[in-house]
């Protein structure tokens, strides 16, 4: 089929993918949409395999019937790939998304979800962390390697698991090094 042809080439997308973002005109029609968009096409052609379709089957409803735009969700997609924020909470904001018509940066700011990555912050809880948890704090530097989770996990409870876990990761592992 051209179409899934195109898809392959355009989008640089398996052919699983392309073969069913082109089952049908209308579901081949939004991904371009919100292709125009976005600049990850793999990440886009995930989100409309998994949740778009998941909510289409359960809705009973066809995609003309969806209440995310495909800009919206484009727009969604776009800050996972900035960081702000990550995709566990752009699943929450997708979900909300069904029923507000807002758009994703209106909800996250509404909700405070917005991702954390501000080093200077990030740092002064991970001090803390590291202050009120000597005993990892001495197996990490004996080799007990397991325990850096332990910390990862202390971070991401402080911050309701908002924070980046990268800036978190470079942080921890600077500080747990003794630096």
């Amino acid at each position: 089929d051209l179409k899934e042809a195109r898809f392959q080439s355009d989008y640089q997308l398996p052919a699983y993918d392309a073969g069913i973002l082109t089952a049908t005109r209308p579901l081949a029609d939004y991904f371009e949409s919100a292709a125009a968009h976005c600049s990850d096409y793999k990440l886009l052609s995930n989100w409309i395999m998994t949740e778009v379709l998941r909510i289409l089957k359960e809705q009973k409803i066809e995609i003309g019937d969806f209440p995310v735009s495909p800009q919206r969700l484009a727009e969604l997609l776009g800050l996972i790939g900035d960081h702000t924020i990550s995709a566990k909470i752009a699943k929450a904001v997708f979900e909300e998304m069904l029923t507000v018509p807002e758009n994703p940066r209106a909800i996250i700011e509404k909700k405070g979800l917005a991702q954390i990555s501000d080093s200077a912050m990030l740092e002064t809880m991970i001090d803390q962390i590291i202050a009120d948890n000597p005993a990892q704090v001495t197996q990490y530097r004996e080799g007990k390697t397991k325990v850096f989770s332990f910390f990862v996990g202390q971070v991401m409870k402080a911050t309701r698991g908002q924070a980046n876990p990268q800036v978190v990761t470079e942080i921890l592992q600077r500080k747990l090094a003794g630096g």
